[in-house]
Order: C-alpha cells, then sequence, then structure tokens
C-alpha cells in the first residue's frame, strides 16, 4: 500500500485532537503540533503550514523516528525534531501536544510557578511542571532541552514560548494541556484576589501516594 495511504484510523485521531486544540482555544491557527508514536519505529505528526483548525487526516504526516519523511508531499512540523528527540530519549512516551494556551503561556514569559496545588485534580494529572530555559524554536537546542528535561516532568514549560505535554495516548496528552490552561487560569485568579488556600502537604502526600 502506498505510504500515503497508511495509518488512516491513526491519521484520523491525530487530526481530530489538533482541531479539538484550536476549538479550544488552546493554540493558533498555524500554532502547535501533535504527534503519536505507532508500530515499527514510525510517527505521525501534523504538519507546518496548515489550518489546525479544519485539519484533515490526510494532512498528518508520517516519519520514522530517526527523522525521515514518509510523506514528502507534506512539509514537516519545525518541532518535528523536537518531538522525536523526546520519543528516542524516553520510551514510555507515546503521544505529545505542544500548544501555546495564553494563560500557561503568559506564565512561561513571567517565569512565573502555575501553582498545581489549588485542586486536588490538577495536582494529581499535572504534579509539577517544569519550566524549561528558552531556546528559539525549530532548533536543536530546544529539541534538546526539551528531550533531556522531559525525563523529570511529563509537563514543560518552554520559557516565552508555549507548553508541551507528553502521554501513553493523546486523551492523555490533551488532557493535561485543558488542565494545565485551567490551574494557570485559577493561579491567575487567586494571586488577583489575594487569597488563596492551597492543598496541604498531607493532602499532596495522599493524592501522590494513590496516583504516582
Amino acid at each position: 500500500m502506498e505510504i500515503s495511504k497508511k495509518y488512516k484510523a491513526e491519521r484520523k485521531e491525530v487530526a481530530y485532537f489538533m482541531r479539538r486544540l484550536y476549538k479550544q482555544g488552546l493554540t493558533s491557527t498555524s500554532g502547535g503540533n501533535i504527534s503519536m508514536l505507532i508500530a515499527d519505529e514510525i510517527i505521525l505528526i501534523t504538519p507546518s503550514v496548515t489550518d489546525k483548525g479544519r485539519m484533515r487526516w490526510d494532512e498528518v504526516g508520517i516519519m520514522t523516528i530517526f527523522g525521515e519523511n514518509l510523506t514528502p508531499e507534506l512539509k514537516p512540523s519545525m518541532e518535528s525534531e523536537m518531538h522525536l528527540s523526546i520519543y528516542r530519549k524516553k520510551k514510555e512516551v507515546t503521544a505529545i501536544v505542544h500548544a501555546h494556551p495564553v494563560f500557561a503561556s503568559a506564565f512561561t514569559a513571567m517565569k512565573l510557578k502555575i501553582n498545581t496545588s489549588l485542586t486536588a485534580e490538577a495536582f494529581a494529572i499535572l504534579g509539577e511542571p517544569l519550566l524549561v530555559p528558552y531556546a528559539l524554536m525549530g532548533t536543536i537546542e530546544l529539541a534538546t532541552l526539551a528531550a533531556d528535561n522531559i525525563l523529570h516532568s511529563d509537563i514543560l514549560l518552554l520559557e516565552n514560548h508555549g507548553i508541551l505535554t507528553t502521554g501513553s495516548n493523546l486523551l492523555q496528552a490533551f488532557n493535561k494541556v485543558e488542565v494545565l490552561e485551567n490551574a494557570a487560569r485559577m493561579t491567575m485568579i487567586v494571586e488577583i484576589a489575594g487569597k488563596k488556600s492551597p492543598l496541604t502537604k498531607p493532602r499532596i502526600f495522599e493524592i501522590e501516594k494513590l496516583f504516582r
């Protein structure tokens, strides 16, 4: 079978989550990228120069984990090396979402911590996101930084850029983006109000014991 016709179901899934990411206002028309690792060291990844809000399955690119573009008619995402480096570095990762949600991205520009201990759900799903120092988008430097830091947290705050989440499937990675953006909004609200009551250490310990 011609490679451009393969993996239709999986490519539909990637395109669906890209459209959902855009619909939820978590990225812009041209911003963000999603990938999924499938069998035989093959990844599916959203391409550059594509309307993310209307993405079709046949617009999702196919690459090897070593960087060979198997769909040359599609221009690979400029962040493809970041995705590939993470898959090569952390074998349990099979899905990556990189997006630019406004509130979470604002925290990366301020170098401020997003308080994930305001709700039990946020701490259970997110733990402690990690701030990654600035590197120019699309560069090997950024790819290396992301891959090195993904060993310490599955949620990265890319300084002056955006956020990146990983998971064992696309739904899990996407959920982390949504919960992170909500946590960023809540952090902003409680800081403005000047009142907050985060989870106590014993409650955090209970959550860590249950989920980690």
